[in-house]
């Protein structure tokens, strides 16, 4: 069967988005680079709200345990970890503003890495909700653009694809900017050894589904949705 999805480079606002959104489509592509913009961490001595529900009693202790965790949910997929420096933004208050992440420092950190990894392919947040997948979503159609013969697809950001028309404003947003998105086919949906090393992954994510209780992420185990982009 043929495949779209040609040395694909899967960018993931932070630890989980990749594989919450897209964990099968992963699983389909051995190899993959899936590189995490806010992995940078912060000082030990950061304190924050999500940290304490996930179990953390400091910044640098989560961001350190969320990393393991990735690498371990990455493993069982067969994909290839990448990761920026950039904050997530939780932490940015804890730091002077210059320090704080911009979409111009992370559209060229992105295309290094489509250099370092000689990526055919780029898959990318819609940027649904929250001001880090915004960011990347902005920064990625830079380098996109930049970058005619690179591919280029949109998933579903898990759990924000269920707020009430995010997706639809994503798509008003892609066309008033001549952006065409199509639904791409999807062979991995159906193949059942996908779908269940998604969940092994998923699980790898032990401080977040903590977090997020019990009945909070059943939505990354639902439909995966991958939109192929392409100037009008």
């Amino acid at each position: 069967m043929s495949d779209t999805f040609t040395r694909p480079l899967v960018m993931s606002p932070h630890f989980d988005d990749a594989v919450f959104s897209c964990g099968a489509m992963l699983a389909a592509h051995p190899g993959a680079v899936v590189y995490t913009v806010f992995s940078g961490r912060p000082a030990a001595d950061v304190t924050t709200e999500w940290d304490l529900h996930c179990g953390f009693d400091n910044a640098a202790h989560a961001m350190h345990a969320r990393s393991l965790e990735d690498d371990r949910a990455l493993d069982v997929l067969a994909a290839v970890p990448d990761r920026g420096d950039f904050l997530d933004a939780q932490y940015v208050p804890f730091v002077p503003a210059a320090h704080g992440p911009t979409q111009e420092a992370i559209a060229q950190a992105l295309d290094q890495a489509l250099r370092r990894h000689a990526a055919r392919t780029l898959v990318i947040p819609f940027g649904l909700f929250h001001s880090d997948h915004e960011l990347v979503h902005r920064a990625c159609a830079d380098v996109w653009r930049a970058n005619p013969a690179l591919a280029c697809f949109a998933y579903e950001d898990a759990l924000y694809r269920r707020m009430a028309g995010r997706l639809q404003a994503r798509m008003v947003d892609l066309a008033s900017s001549d952006i065409i998105a199509t639904p791409a086919p999807a062979h991995w949906r159906a193949n059942p050894s996908y779908q269940s090393a998604k969940r092994n992954a998923v699980r790898a994510y032990a401080s977040q589904l903590k977090a997020f209780g019990p009945d909070g992420y059943d939505d990354v185990f639902c439909t995966e949705r991958c939109w192929k982009l392409e100037l009008a």
